[in-house]
C-alpha cells in the first residue's frame, strides 16, 4: 500500500479525531465519509481495532504500510519496550524532527523541504526524510536564500506551537538540536501503540 496523499478531511472524520493538520475550517458530521456514511454500522472486533489504530498511527506519520512494518521490525530488534521504541523511531525520522522544530506546518510539508534538500544535518544535506536523528545531531536550514525564506514562514506561521522540550532552538535562528530521545510522555498521547504491538504480533 502506497503512501496516501488524498485529501486530509477524510482521513479525520473516518477516525473522528484531528489526524493530519489541515488549513481549512471542517463541518464535524458524526459517521464516517462515503455514501454510505450515514448508514454503517460495523461491529468492533479485537482484530478491527488493532488495525484501527495501526492506520491511525500510519496517517499520522505519512509512511507507505512497507515503511510503517519495516520501523516496527527494527523497534522490536532495539530491546526494551517496543512501543516506545517504535514511537521514538517515528518522532525521530527527520521530516518529524523539521516538523516539530516549526520548520513546515504538518509532516507532509516537512517531508517535501527535506526532500528538496532543504535540510542539513551536522552540516551536512541529508534529502532521505526517514533519516533517523540521533542525540546530539544539529539540525539546520541550508543556507541559501529559498531554502531560508520556506523554513522562516514555517515559524512564523508555527510561533505558537511549541518545541518539544527535547529539542532546542534557539529564538531566532534556523538550527536545531536533539539534546535526548523523547519520553513517552512527550509523544503522541491519543494513540493506543500497545494494540499496535498486539497487531503485529499476531
Amino acid at each position: 500500500m502506497s503512501r496516501y496523499t488524498g485529501p486530509t478531511s477524510k482521513i479525520n472524520r473516518r477516525f473522528g479525531q484531528n489526524i493530519l493538520p489541515t488549513c481549512k475550517a471542517e463541518e464535524r458530521k458524526p459517521y464516517p465519509p462515503g455514501v454510505h456514511g450515514p448508514t454503517l454500522r460495523r461491529k468492533a472486533t479485537e482484530y478491527g481495532t488493532g488495525l484501527n489504530e495501526k492506520q491511525k498511527l500510519r496517517f499520522m506519520y505519512g509512511l507507505s504500510e512497507k515503511q510503517f512494518r519495516l520501523t516496527f521490525a527494527r523497534a522490536k530488534r532495539m530491546g526494551g519496550v517496543v512501543g516506545e521504541n517504535f514511537l521514538t523511531l517515528l518522532e525521530t525520522r527527520l521530516d518529524s524532527v523539521v516538523y516539530l522544530l516549526g520548520f513546515a506546518n504538518t509532516r507532509r510539508a516537512a517531508r517535501q523541504l527535506v526532500g528538496h534538500g532543504h535540510i542539513c544535518v551536522n552540516g551536512h544535506k541529508v534529502d532521505i526524510p526517514s533519516y533517523s536523528c540521533k542525540v546530539g545531531d544539529k539540525v539546520e536550514i541550508r543556507n541559501r536564500t529559498s531554502s531560508k525564506q520556506l523554513a522562516t514562514r514555517g515559524v512564523e506561521e508555527n510561533q505558537f506551537r511549541a518545541v518539544p522540550a527535547w529539542l532546542t532552538l534557539p529564538a531566532g535562528t534556523l538550527e536545531g538540536t536533539i539534546d535526548r530521545k523523547p519520553t513517552r510522555e512527550e509523544m503522541p498521547q491519543d494513540i493506543n501503540v500497545q494494540l499496535i504491538v498486539e497487531f503485529y504480533s499476531r
